[in-house]
């Protein structure tokens, strides 16, 4: 069960800009030719633009993250996910001190059951890749320093900072 307590940057003002926003992130498993698998998308547009990202997004005024990860995976990969099928894995902090719009408190789920078979959006086309072949030099900074440990089981609990670059990551913190 994921709780929806605050965290410590929800009642504070990044900066003087509003507290952050919400979003989730999900990442289907699958085995396949006994090797285990991972969905990720390529972004069309909007924040990540042309990089592999797991599927997810902004909650909605409301709902609750695995609410938001069930909506999400259906619209960006047209598959049926059941909240119950979530594994929460762990809750990342995205601080953008140069675009403070961008920064974000993201839950992370991993998911190994759905209906569907996934299908490109206008968000995203999901390409699958083996574990050992994750795009990482095309995905955000962050993902190569805690995605291989979620993926294989593990969990994440980190706040990163990114660079004036909006891109690089300059500090990472335990959380």
């Amino acid at each position: 069960m994921v709780s929806d307590v605050p965290w410590p940057h929800d009642s504070e003002a990044l900066s003087g800009h509003e507290p952050l926003r919400r979003v989730c992130v999900s990442y289907l498993l699958r085995e396949h030719d006994g090797v285990v698998q991972v969905l990720l998308g390529r972004k069309k547009r909007g924040l990540g633009e042309g990089r592999f990202v797991g599927l997810g997004g902004k909650l909605e005024p409301g709902e609750t993250g695995p609410q938001a990860a069930v909506r999400e995976i259906a619209e960006e990969a047209g598959v049926s996910v059941a909240e119950t099928a979530l594994e929460h894995r762990g809750d990342l902090c995205y601080l953008f001190p140069d675009r403070p719009s961008w920064s974000q408190r993201s839950t992370v789920f991993v998911v190994t059951g759905w209906s569907g078979e996934p299908s490109p959006s206008d968000e995203l086309d999901p390409v699958w890749f083996d574990l050992d072949a994750v795009p990482y030099g095309e995905m955000w900074d962050d993902a190569r320093r805690w995605l291989p440990g979620v993926l294989i089981g593990g969990h994440v609990s980190r706040e990163f900072t990114f660079a004036d670059d909006l891109a690089t990551v300059k500090q990472e913190l335990a959380l």
